[in-house]
């Protein structure tokens, strides 16, 4: 009965999830048509002790073939390991570097160090390129942004940047971040004129009307999953739109297991608002999503047997097209059971951490209230 149900949870998943698992949005897909006039861009960096990555990253946005318009603005939040130094020697006419102000209560600090940025861009941009230090952009990624918020007069546009894939960890883990960040939130839904609103926080081109208009940054200044938070918000105003991308490429090593659990947990628990009622909610369905196909496929007979192998057969399949795109072997679908359990574990780990005083901890800072 329970391998049944595992089965009808996943064949609900693939069937009517709006094929959150086919990989079909896409930046080079449906292309728009360039627009007749480029308009201002301000590109906003918040970096905190990014010296290893710095320097490519900004380089790469100071590359930008784009024919409008263009600035980059790097907010140093006070790093202690000379990335506003670093940024600073590539002496490029459309890099300014701040200093930024120390942390204000209420905020993160990611998005404090970009209101700063926003803020400094004043009124003449039309449109906000919010992106991460550890992300590194092909040349026509900014012309091919503007062009799809054009065609299309969206208040966002967001590229899932390609997260770096070549440690035994990050092989093993990577795809599946992306593949469940789709799962809860299908690129084919976010993209509808209604209803989920999502972004990817590594690349996001944000209309700067739509956002004054949301309340700015300040409106989730304290938004830990900031991406889609604001996406969410950005929705309110107008269309958005998010696809998967080998233009933006994620320059972060995690070459640990430690490394990515540290990355997932920092975030887990508070996508489930803290709750220990969704924590635990969570976790069943996990089990019976990824734990009962393989344990009645092993163990049980008759029905039983058949219905966890066809979950688990389902499961791998549906895996595939992320894999494909990563370009991993199709051996890890099989392997997706045990990925999902250190998924599991790595969100028990952030609950723990949140209890304790240390959630959102990221480049020394608990970022999340303590729970009770």
């Amino acid at each position: 009965m329970i391998a049944a149900l595992a089965l009808a949870v996943w064949l609900v998943l693939v069937f009517a999830r709006h094929g959150f698992w086919l990989t079909r949005e896409r930046d080079t897909r449906d292309l728009p048509p360039e627009p007749a006039h480029w308009p201002a861009v301000v590109a906003v960096v918040p970096a905190r002790d990014e010296a290893a990555v710095i320097a490519e990253s900004i380089a790469s946005l100071i590359a930008q073939d784009y024919p409008g318009p263009f600035r980059v603005i790097l907010v140093d939040d006070s790093s202690g390991d000379g990335t506003g130094d670093i940024a600073r020697r590539l002496g490029a006419a459309r890099l300014e570097v701040l200093t930024g102000l120390p942390l204000a209560a209420g905020w993160t600090g990611k998005l404090w160090a970009v209101r700063q940025g926003v803020e400094h861009a004043g009124d003449a941009p039309t449109y906000l390129w919010l992106t991460d230090a550890d992300i590194a952009h092909a040349p026509d990624t900014l012309r091919m942004l503007v062009a799809r918020a054009e065609a299309g007069s969206l208040a966002l546009v967001s590229l899932m940047a390609k997260l770096r894939c070549e440690t035994l960890a990050e092989r093993m883990l990577i795809p599946a971040f992306v593949f469940f960040f789709q799962m809860l939130y299908p690129f084919g839904l976010v993209n509808r004129p209604t209803g989920l609103g999502g972004a990817a926080g590594g690349c996001m081109l944000v209309r700067r009307t739509a956002l004054e208009a949301a309340g700015g940054i300040a409106a989730i200044r304290d938004a830990l999953i900031d991406d889609c938070t604001l996406g969410a918000l950005l929705k309110r105003q107008g269309r958005i739109w998010i696809g998967l991308t080998d233009r933006s490429r994620s320059i972060r090593h995690y070459d640990t297991f430690g490394s990515v659990a540290a990355m997932i947990s920092r975030s887990a628990y508070a996508q489930l608002r803290y709750s220990p009622w969704l924590l635990a909610g969570t976790m069943l369905g996990l089990a019976l999503m990824y734990l009962v196909p393989p344990i009645a496929a092993i163990f049980a007979s008759g029905f039983t047997r058949l219905a966890g192998l066809a979950a688990w057969a389902l499961m791998a399949i549906v895996f595939q097209p992320m894999l494909a795109f990563y370009r991993r072997s199709p051996l890890w679908g099989v392997a997706l059971p045990a990925i999902a359990a250190f998924y599991a574990a790595c969100t028990l780990l952030s609950a723990w951490q949140h209890v304790r005083g240390r959630g959102g901890m990221w480049k020394g800072r608990a970022q999340a209230a303590a729970g009770g």
